[in-house]
């Protein structure tokens, strides 16, 4: 723990949050109520990315409309982004694993890392306050951004978003319609839908990819080339 705190540069007050935000889901149900996982941690730390990352391009890039900005931030914050930034603190050295994740390879599975990294800001955010969580998200960051770089993204999700937009009487929601599988080799369905309507139906290893191969289906059921 000590270690890792070196490596992200930031002495918790709490160390219990840190705990939780290391945590993964199959530690946790391994050792029952001793142990909270880091689900919880990184619902807010989504946010928490999100509202830093929106301000920065906000405020930085002043000559972009909002499109752009939207297609940046995805950029920023998509799973893979998460997985290579996750990398960066070794961060898959620290989390904490059952044993049927560890010996499945969690470790350096990109969906366990990046959610694991969300975690980790959420819990900095609570020890700390956005003043903490603003210059640690912030140092990920990388200096070289511009438009271009959404090229090397796929985020159907957000290319969805905009298309419905257009309309803005309709609503995208997405659903988690089944999730099957051990903890270390989970499975998850989404339904994207339009109005209520299923326009899409996605398959991934987590929710976040399930989703994104939900926007996927419905982007080619619509007639866009995703």
């Amino acid at each position: 723990m000590e270690e890792f705190e070196q490596i992200i540069g930031y002495t918790f007050h709490d160390k219990q949050l840190l705990q939780e935000a290391l945590s993964h889901s199959s530690y946790a149900n391994e050792k029952k109520k001793l142990r909270h996982s880091n689900e919880r941690l990184e619902f807010l730390g989504d946010s928490v990315l999100s509202i830093v990352v929106s301000q920065y391009l906000f405020k930085h890039f002043t000559h972009l409309p909002e499109g752009e900005l939207t297609k940046i931030r995805a950029s920023l914050v998509c799973e893979k982004s998460l997985h290579v930034f996750a990398q960066k603190i070794r961060l898959g050295d620290a989390i904490l694993l059952g044993k049927g994740e560890e010996n499945t390879g969690g470790r350096t599975r990109p969906s366990i890392l990046a959610d694991a990294f969300e975690a980790v800001i959420a819990a900095i955010f609570l020890d700390g306050g956005l003043e903490a969580a603003t210059p640690y998200v912030l140092g990920f960051i990388p200096e070289d951004i511009d438009s271009r770089r959404t090229a090397a993204f796929s985020d159907y999700k957000t290319v969805l978003q905009e298309i419905v937009q257009q309309n803005p009487e309709e609503k995208v929601e997405y659903m988690l319609v089944k999730q099957t599988g051990p903890d270390h080799n989970k499975a998850f369905v989404v339904n994207v839908c339009l109005n209520s309507n299923v326009i899409g139906s996605g398959t991934g290893r987590s929710k976040k990819e399930a989703e994104q191969m939900a926007a996927k289906e419905a982007l080619a059921l619509m007639g866009y080339e995703a």
